[in-house]
């Protein structure tokens, strides 16, 4: 079964008002010692993030405007300035923050961290008010598992209650997250399926296809692949 969002997110999470200033922001931010954290409206939705990166400008540029404007132009010159001269968090937050649902899968939630380079996600209710947090740490627990669960898994969750009635049709080994598929399935599109479906399940570090197919349709029946998890 694939982990959801809410099995592993932080539901005691540091949070900002709209209007806290940038001293409440960085002492915050240094007492907690995170790099952001979720700013929340006067209806404690989640508004935007604000992180280190974007109280920065206020050290590094605010002495320099002058100087800094024939060097830095456009969007970046504006939004650096603006960050600059910033002093609540309406100000310096980042706004239309990626965020999850409780009820996505983990999988999910790590797929969004990747994409949009970020370390953590906001986890919100239908309403978009803030319910907890998920970090790179919670969706990497999910590798956590000792061979045996992710074996028994395999086993009884994925090919004797989808695919197959006999369990003993396949052999499955896991060593290290590391998952061997021996044997020989009913068709092709059987054994295809079955090595698809277990690079989904939690744990799965890579998955050998090492079964016997029937006479294939096309060549190239067997190969290996990596779970599609991003990286930290």
């Amino acid at each position: 079964m694939q982990p959801t969002v809410k099995d592993v997110m932080t539901t005691n999470v540091i949070w900002v008002r709209k209007d806290a200033s940038f001293k409440e922001i960085a002492a915050t931010l240094r007492k907690h010692r995170f790099d952001a954290f979720p700013v929340l409206d006067d209806e404690a939705k989640v508004i935007g993030v604000v992180s280190e990166s974007d109280m920065m400008p206020k050290e590094a540029l605010i002495d320099e405007q002058d100087s800094l404007r024939g060097d830095i132009t456009g969007i970046f010159h504006h939004k650096a300035e603006k960050k600059a001269h910033g002093v609540t968090a309406d100000d310096l937050m980042t706004g239309r923050p990626v965020t999850v649902a409780p009820e996505e899968t983990v999988e999910h939630a790590a797929r969004l961290m990747y994409n949009h380079r970020v370390g953590r996600l906001p986890v919100v209710d239908a309403s978009g008010h803030l319910i907890g947090i998920i970090s790179r740490a919670d969706v990497l627990a999910a590798f956590d598992r000792s061979d045996e669960e992710i074996r028994k898994e395999i086993t009884d969750d994925v090919i004797l209650y989808e695919f197959l009635d006999n369990r003993h049709a396949l052999t499955v080994t896991v060593k290290a997250g590391v998952v061997t598929l021996e044997g020989t399935p009913e068709t092709n599109a059987t054994g295809h399926a079955i090595v698809r479906r277990v690079r989904h399940v939690p744990g799965v570090v890579a998955v050998r296809d090492r079964l016997s197919y029937p006479p294939p349709d096309e060549p190239g029946d067997t190969f290996d692949v990596l779970a599609e998890f991003p990286p930290d």
